[in-house]
């Protein structure tokens, strides 16, 4: 492979094999950072996106696919001063709407997506966090603005962004509650946090329990659907709703009733649109500080991927079968 090529995972078509590929390999243009990629996490909005059934994320294809991301710089372009090359970097920073993925050696990146990465992690944890705590950050703090002692309930708290926002809620002085299936309660457990069985528990039981009728300061709905308009019975008056997913039509008369505020998250944003990237660089230089400080936890499913074996990395995920997060290797 000469300087002027990469390799890469193309997908050609939605559902089709991922195919190993000689690409004419990126240059770091005014504003961008020249990443050599390490490790791509998969996400399940990325297997959406493989298959074509992700309306909010659509991209063209062919195309090489991968949101979150970890790896070294290897040069900086024009205007460039927050990074140089050797620096361990990560980002939410392709992927989508025809911006190149990190399925792929290298990757020219907008340097406001990237954040140093934290020190105290490895490359491959490091690329699993952008997607899931860019979008609890978004909802917890910039929206609902969350203080210390505030009740916060997480409504699917075994998902990636649910285990996010649990452990993001808890560092910054909340006390935190989660919905989870009984088979999966240990998922959140682990973080010293109260679990609720969502299949068997109703949602006024769960505010008459935990909160002695109150409701909860800030809920937070990772599902859509249903849970959310069990997130309008759950919240306290004066309280905030937020959504990962608030696509769906929607009651809000439980929520006006208790004059109570409601936020969409939208991470993906920045990304497809341009406005706003600066934003989810500092989120994850934040997030980077509290691993530092050991209060993120991130385990990693054993098996190991690389570009030669997506599809068992997305089948894995599809299939719900992971033990952790699950990362395709790029680099040794």
């Amino acid at each position: 492979m000469s300087s002027h090529t990469m390799k890469a995972a193309l997908l050609a078509a939605p559902n089709a094999p991922f195919t190993l590929t000689d690409v004419p390999r990126p240059q770091a243009g005014k504003g961008e950072v020249l990443v050599r990629i390490h490790a791509s996490a998969v996400n399940p909005l990325d297997t959406k996106i493989r298959r074509g059934a992700a309306g909010h994320a659509q991209h063209p294809l062919p195309a090489i696919l991968g949101i979150d991301m970890a790896g070294e710089v290897a040069e900086v372009g024009e205007g460039v001063t927050a990074f140089k090359p050797g620096d361990k970097v990560y980002g939410m920073t392709g992927g989508v709407g025809g911006v190149q993925g990190s399925l792929a050696e290298f990757a020219a990146v907008d340097a406001r997506l990237l954040a140093p990465a934290p020190s105290t992690l490895s490359l491959r944890e490091a690329a699993t966090l952008p997607l899931a705590f860019i979008t609890a950050w978004e909802g917890l703090v910039d929206r609902a603005r969350v203080q210390p002692g505030q009740s916060v309930l997480v409504l699917g708290g075994t998902g990636a962004v649910g285990q996010a926002a649990i452990q993001l809620a808890k560092a910054l002085g909340a006390r935190v509650f989660a919905t989870a299936g009984a088979s999966r309660r240990a998922l959140v457990e682990c973080f010293g946090i109260q679990s609720i069985d969502s299949a068997t528990t109703d949602v006024q039981e769960v505010v008459a329990h935990y909160t002695d009728g109150r409701g909860f300061d800030i809920v937070y709905d990772t599902a859509g659907g249903a849970s959310l308009d069990h997130a309008f019975h759950a919240v306290a008056r004066f309280g905030h709703v937020v959504s990962a997913l608030g696509w769906g039509t929607h009651a809000l008369a439980p929520l006006s009733f208790r004059a109570a505020s409601y936020s969409g998250v939208f991470t993906l944003l920045p990304l497809l649109s341009g406005e706003g990237r600066a934003a989810h660089g500092e989120i994850l230089r934040e997030t980077g500080k509290l691993a530092e400080q050991g209060k993120i936890d991130v385990t990693l499913d054993p098996r190991r991927f690389t570009l030669a074996n997506v599809d068992d990395a997305h089948a894995l995920v599809e299939a719900r079968e992971a033990e952790g997060k699950v990362v395709v290797d790029i680099v040794a």
